[in-house]
């Protein structure tokens, strides 16, 4: 079994669990997420099965999220999220939308951004909410972080909501943060919607609950009722430049040879083999088009 499934998380459960239910439905052994969604937010998180893991990084890391979020000034927290520990109230300033507006506009575009103190990166070997949790203080550095929009839906402070469109890495959290420093009064997340992971998008995603359902319902197999649900491998890769092969071509790539790439090929591709299931994922190497992951779907 090969694909994707978009999942509507709902709030409470980790990524990790949305995950194990998953293994346990449909029996399969290699199931991952592209992206971590925190427990207290919900909405699209991607979860790959069988050899569509091996697709992961293309969801995750090269394409952009969309997220709704409600931001509470005057409130900041230990985890810049509401289920942490309140550390400070500040009254609100006069506040207008012009003035959230300018406080938006230096939160767009490329910028730097420190991550949250309680974070799941890696500090010498050890997550960074582990440490904060015991009581350590570690320095994380700025990181560059892409702000395609961030716009302000709703104003009626304290509460502010946007619509943030934007790349791997960003943590919404840390926008709120630093939004309330701006303003001067100092902010945290209070809600989190992720309404879209690429193509991945809120009104064509499954709750758990639902499938879990339709598996006691329904007198078939659970893995059939999670197979109706997938949605093929090459989805992750639909905006590719898309090369259709013969069967000469389609021997040489899975023996790991290149192919000949025309004039103003594009940097990279997605071949697909003569019954149109996607083969392989293809660099441009100089003049040639070179297989960086074949995949085999005999399994399914």
């Amino acid at each position: 079994m090969h694909g994707f499934l978009n999942i509507d998380k709902s709030a409470g459960m980790t990524s990790h669990d949305v995950v194990a239910r998953i293994r346990r439905l449909s029996g399969q052994r290699r199931v991952g997420h592209a992206g971590t969604l925190d427990p207290a937010a919900t909405g699209v998180l991607v979860v790959a099965l069988g050899g569509a893991t091996r697709l992961i990084e293309y969801v995750q890391h090269q394409t952009l999220k969309q997220y709704r979020a409600t931001v509470c000034l005057g409130v900041t927290t230990t985890t810049d999220d509401a289920d942490g520990e309140i550390t400070a109230r500040h009254p609100l300033p006069p506040l207008d939308r012009e003035t959230v507006e300018c406080a938006l506009a230096p939160l767009r575009g490329t910028i730097w951004q420190t991550p949250p103190v309680y974070a799941a990166l890696h500090h010498e070997g050890r997550r960074l909410y582990e440490l904060a949790r015991a009581g350590v203080t570690v320095e994380t550095p700025a990181r560059q972080v892409y702000i395609e929009r961030l716009d302000l839906i709703a104003f009626d402070p304290p509460l502010l909501t946007l619509d943030v469109v934007c790349g791997s890495g960003t943590y919404i959290r840390a926008l709120a943060r630093d939004l309330g420093a701006a303003l001067g009064c100092g902010a945290h997340l209070a809600a989190l919607r992720r309404t879209a992971v690429g193509v991945f998008r809120i009104e064509d995603a499954l709750p758990l609950s639902v499938l879990e359902a339709e598996a006691q319902a329904e007198a078939l197999p659970t893995r059939d009722i999670v197979r109706r649900h997938l949605l093929p491998p090459d989805i992750a890769v639909a905006d590719w430049y898309a090369v259709q092969i013969d069967e000469a071509s389609a021997r040489r790539l899975q023996h790991g040879m290149p192919l000949v790439a025309p004039p103003g090929a594009a940097l990279r591709a997605r071949a697909h083999a003569p019954d149109g299931s996607l083969l392989a994922i293809l660099r441009l190497d100089g003049t040639y088009w070179r297989p960086i992951k074949v995949f085999d779907w005999t399994d399914a």
